[in-house]
């Protein structure tokens, strides 16, 4: 079965940075879209940062020129690497990935999250 592993969460000071990891790793022939979102207490679940297969990226609007999103193919990884962070960035995030198994099957599959405090 696939798994997708995340890490790099954890308390960070506004103004700090982070870097969230999204490993997926299974019976995996190819992978499509991978992305990261995120749910704070109270509030709806929210698209923080999506990349396709090609490389193309898209930002939700609150975190645009601060987040960065990019992927390792051969290592079938996700990163989102979080600057200039604000308390309001503080939330659960997870990471998301729609990818192909060798039977030629597609799936979509959530990371179990990993929380993020943005705090002085």
């Amino acid at each position: 079965q696939v798994q997708l592993v995340e890490s790099g969460g954890g308390l960070v000071q506004p103004g700090g940075s982070l870097r969230l990891s999204c490993a997926a790793s299974g019976s995996i022939f190819s992978v499509n879209g991978m992305g990261w979102y995120r749910q704070a207490p109270g509030k709806q679940r929210e698209l923080v940062a999506s990349i396709t297969s090609g490389g193309n990226t898209n930002y939700g609007d609150s975190v645009k020129g601060r987040f960065t999103v990019s992927r390792d193919n051969p290592k079938n990884t996700v990163y989102l690497q979080m600057n200039s962070l604000k308390p309001e960035d503080t939330a659960v995030y997870y990471c998301n990935v729609d990818f192909v198994t060798y039977r030629g099957l597609r799936y979509n599959s959530w990371g179990q999250g990993t929380q993020v405090t943005i705090s002085s």
